[in-house]
C-alpha cells in the first residue's frame, strides 16, 4: 500500500494542515500524519507549501454528450427553446460524442473534478447511441475519475404513445445506466411522466434525477409531484430534482410547504446557477427574474443542496468553463452564498447526492482532494486559479502549474518567453 505524507499546505480557512494518505483514504491529520508515518515504514513525501487542501468536487449534474459543440449548433435567442432548436438539427456520430466527452472529462480532471453524473439523451433518431458512447469513456477513465450516467428521456412517456421511449429507457439500464432522468415537460403531460420515471426507477433500483420547472413561469410547478412519488415509491436518498427554477417565484409559504415536502421524501435539488442565469428571463427589459430556486429557504428546510456547472460550451451555455470554482463564484455572487457554502454544494454536498464516499480531508475519509495555489479556499474561489494538484483515491491523477511574466512599468513584451525577457523583468513561477 502506498503512504504519502503531504506536509506545508493549509486547510480551507488557512490554518496548517498536513495529511498522511494511505493507500485510497486518508489515514491521519495534522501531528497524528507525521505520527503514523513514522510507523508505516516507507513514505513519499510532498511538500504543499503556498497551497490549500480542499475536498476534491463532484460534478452532478453534466451534458457530456453536447460538451465542446461551441459554434456548430447556434443559439440564435439566447432562450431554452433556441437551444434545444439548435440540438435538432444536429448530427453526431458516436465517435464525435465520445471524443468530445473525453476532452470535457479530462479538462474537469485537471480543475478538481474526480467524479462526473452526465445525462445522455435517449430516444428520436440517435436512440442509445450516446449511453453507449459514454459506457465505454466510463471503462476508460475508470483509473481517473467517477463517471455516472443518467438516461434523458424527453417526450411522451405514459400510455401507448410512450411504449417507444419506454423501451429505449429499459435498453438503457441494460447497457449499464446509473441513473434514471428525464425532462417530464418536454413533449408530454409531464405529471403522468414523473409517475412513469419514478415507477421506472424503483422497478429497476435505480437512482433518478429529473429535470423540472427550469423556467421562470411561476405557473408551472411539478417538483411537488415528484416529491409525493418518490415518498410513496421509497426513493428517498436516492432522489434527485435538477433546476427547480419556477421555485423561485413563488409565494414564500408554497415553497417553505413545497421544501418540506422534498425534504420529508428525501429529494435532493440539484441548482445549475450559469445555464440558467444565462437561458431564463430573456424578452424582459427590466425586472429579470433570476434563473435560481431559493437557495437558503431550501437549506433552511432540510434540503441536500448540490450545484452543478449543466452545459459546458454548447447552444445551451456558451462560456461553461468546466470548473467548480466558476459554479462556486456564482453561488456567491448570485445565489448569496458565502464562499465556504458555495464550495461545499460543488464538493461535499455533491458527493453526497451522486452517492459517493465523503472526501472532507478527515481520518477515514476518501483521498479525493485538490491542493490549489491559494491562502485559503476563498481566494481559490475568488482567483480559480489553474495552478492544481489533484488526488482520486490517494494517487495524484492531474497537476496544473502557472508560470507568468510581467514586464516592467512602461515596457511592452509581457508575453515574450521567459528564455529572452531581460533581466529587468520579474518571473513568476508557481
Amino acid at each position: 500500500m502506498n503512504v504519502t505524507l503531504l506536509t506545508g499546505g493549509h486547510d480551507g480557512r488557512g490554518a496548517p494542515l498536513d495529511v498522511l494518505v494511505a493507500g485510497e483514504t486518508i489515514a491521519a491529520t495534522g501531528a497524528a500524519a507525521h505520527a503514523a508515518a513514522a510507523r508505516s515504514g516507507p513514505v513519499s513525501r510532498v511538500d504543499l507549501t503556498g497551497r490549500t487542501l480542499l475536498p476534491a468536487a463532484a460534478e452532478p449534474h453534466a451534458h457530456l454528450d453536447k460538451a465542446l459543440l461551441r459554434g456548430r449548433a447556434r443559439n440564435l435567442d439566447g432562450t431554452l427553446d433556441g437551444a434545444l432548436g439548435a440540438m435538432r438539427g444536429l448530427s453526431m456520430t458516436a465517435e464525435d460524442i465520445t471524443g468530445r466527452a473525453r476532452r470535457a472529462a479530462r479538462i474537469a480532471l485537471r480543475r478538481g473534478f474526480t467524479a462526473i453524473r452526465s445525462h445522455v439523451d435517449v430516444g428520436g433518431r440517435r436512440g442509445t447511441a450516446g449511453i453507449e458512447a459514454l459506457a465505454g469513456l466510463q471503462e476508460e477513465l475508470a483509473g481517473l475519475l467517477d463517471l455516472q450516467i443518467v438516461a434523458l428521456l424527453a417526450g411522451p412517456l405514459a400510455g401507448r404513445e410512450g411504449q417507444p421511449l419506454r423501451r429505449q429507457l429499459r435498453a438503457a439500464l441494460e447497457l449499464g445506466c446509473d441513473v434514471v432522468g428525464g425532462a417530464p415537460w418536454h413533449g408530454g403531460d409531464a405529471l403522468r411522466s414523473i409517475d412513469e420515471l419514478t415507477a421506472a426507477a424503483a422497478d429497476s433500483g435505480s437512482a433518478i434525477d429529473l429535470h423540472l420547472d427550469e423556467t421562470t413561469d411561476a405557473n408551472v410547478l411539478t417538483v411537488a409531484r415528484y416529491a409525493r412519488r418518490v415518498g410513496e415509491l421509497g426513493l428517498g436518498g436516492r432522489a434527485a430534482a435538477s433546476h427547480c427554477v419556477s421555485l423561485g417565484q413563488q409565494d414564500p409559504r408554497e415553497t417553505t410547504a413545497i421544501a418540506g415536502l422534498l425534504a420529508a421524501a428525501g429529494v435532493a435539488v440539484i441548482v445549475l446557477p450559469q445555464t440558467n442565469l444565462g437561458l431564463q428571463g430573456r424578452g424582459l427589459a427590466t425586472r429579470v427574474p433570476r434563473g435560481l430556486p431559493p437557495l437558503r429557504l431550501l437549506a433552511d428546510a432540510g434540503v441536500l443542496l448540490a450545484a452543478g456547472g449543466d452545459n459546458w460550451q454548447d447552444p445551451f451555455n456558451a462560456v461553461g468553463r468546466i470548473d467548480p470554482m466558476e459554479t462556486a463564484s456564482l453561488l456567491t455572487a448570485a445565489g448569496h452564498l458565502p464562499p465556504d457554502r458555495s464550495y461545499a454544494l460543488v464538493s461535499e454536498h455533491a458527493r453526497a447526492v451522486m452517492g459517493l464516499p465523503p472526501a472532507l480531508l478527515r481520518s477515514g475519509d476518501a483521498a479525493d482532494f485538490t491542493a490549489i495555489r491559494a491562502a485559503d479556499l476563498a481566494e481559490g474561489v475568488a482567483e480559480a486559479t489553474e495552478d492544481r494538484m489533484v488526488w482520486r483515491r490517494g494517487r495524484l491523477v492531474a497537476s496544473t502549474s502557472v508560470h507568468w511574466v510581467v514586464a516592467p512599468d512602461g515596457e511592452p513584451g509581457s508575453g515574450v518567453p521567459s528564455a529572452v525577457l531581460p533581466p529587468s523583468y520579474t518571473r513568476f513561477t508557481h
